[in-house]
């Protein structure tokens, strides 16, 4: 999900991870943040995307916009 798509090329988005606990089996929520590139500037807050790992563009940029899934209402 994107959370800023505020720089020129650039958003961020958040990925949520859930899983049980091994032993005790709560539930644990936890969420990466990344940079990814998009080139066209066509993602915006709220949306849906899936990016794939790249080559370095930057010190914070890894990733590069792939397609958007589902755009936000």
């Amino acid at each position: 999900v994107v959370v800023s798509d505020k720089g020129e090329k650039t958003i961020t988005v958040r990925i949520d991870v859930v899983r049980r606990h091994k032993r005790y089996h709560k539930i644990l929520r936890s969420s990466v943040k990344l940079q990814a590139h998009d080139e066209r500037n066509d993602a915006h807050e709220g949306d849906t995307v899936r990016v794939t790992e790249c080559r370095p563009m930057s010190r914070s940029k890894r990733w590069r916009l792939v397609e958007i899934l589902e755009r936000a209402r």
